[in-house]
């Protein structure tokens, strides 16, 4: 397995955000994690992402764990995008996609900006402040961001929340294309059920912490006897 995560558990404050989780995600796969607001879906992205330290379990990626080794060499071949994670605002979209790109030193870097424009219809407002843009053209930069260093793992918390569904299509359509054409895993966080059933190989639901079910969209809507995932999503978020 490419990612696994075995008996994560994260505690704020005697609160339990993550209740001993373990899945495996295969090479050149996309998953959806699901789960209503507070499951524990970002707190299991920010683990493994780095951000935020395991009370208890491994991350093992690459068959390099996360917690015991280096970890440059791990997050160099990781990056992300979330709308509620913002870019610095004063600055403008080439500078910001610039300083990413440094960071994760990236070469031939201008050529990449240009290139991950012209995917991206970026052009036009590459050099506007990021804080003088609109959601849609912000979620676009977001994406950029996130694919500046041609990830080998790809983290999407949302990536298209609050879109109109014309932006929203568009960012999905990116996705499954940018997915065909090169070798990347991605873990997907969605409320988007029809983006979800477009996008994913596998879902994993999850509520107050825990993973509830799993499968292919197809299984897991047959096994409650729903007739879509968002039926289903509804039956197991309130049940």
């Amino acid at each position: 397995m490419f990612i696994q995560v075995k008996n994560l558990t994260k505690t704020f404050n005697n609160n339990l955000a993550v209740n001993d989780i373990s899945f495996d995600i295969k090479k050149n796969q996309t998953v959806g994690l699901l789960g209503p607001n507070g499951c524990g879906k970002t707190t299991s992205i920010g683990m493994m992402l780095g951000l935020i330290k395991p009370s208890r379990g491994e991350i093992i990626i690459d068959n390099k764990n996360l917690n015991k080794e280096r970890r440059d060499g791990i997050l160099s071949k990781i990056n992300f995008a979330s709308p509620y994670i913002e870019l610095p605002k004063k600055l403008t979209v080439k500078q910001n996609l610039e300083i990413y790109g440094r960071l994760y030193s990236v070469k031939n870097l201008s050529e990449r900006i240009n290139e991950l424009s012209n995917e991206l219809d970026l052009k036009q407002f590459l050099k506007k402040k990021t804080g003088e843009l609109s959601s849609g053209q912000k979620n676009r930069v977001s994406l950029a961001k996130s694919l500046i260093n041609k990830p080998e793992i790809l983290f999407l918390d949302e990536p298209t929340a609050s879109l109109d569904p014309d932006v929203g299509d568009y960012i999905r359509g990116y996705i499954q294309s940018y997915k065909l054409k090169n070798q990347v895993t991605i873990l997907l966080a969605s409320h988007n059920m029809n983006e979800v059933e477009r996008l994913c190989d596998n879902i994993i639901m999850m509520k107050k912490g825990k993973i509830i079910d799993r499968g292919t969209c197809a299984q897991i809507i047959k096994k409650h006897g729903r007739s879509n995932l968002e039926e289903t999503f509804l039956k197991l978020a309130r049940g």
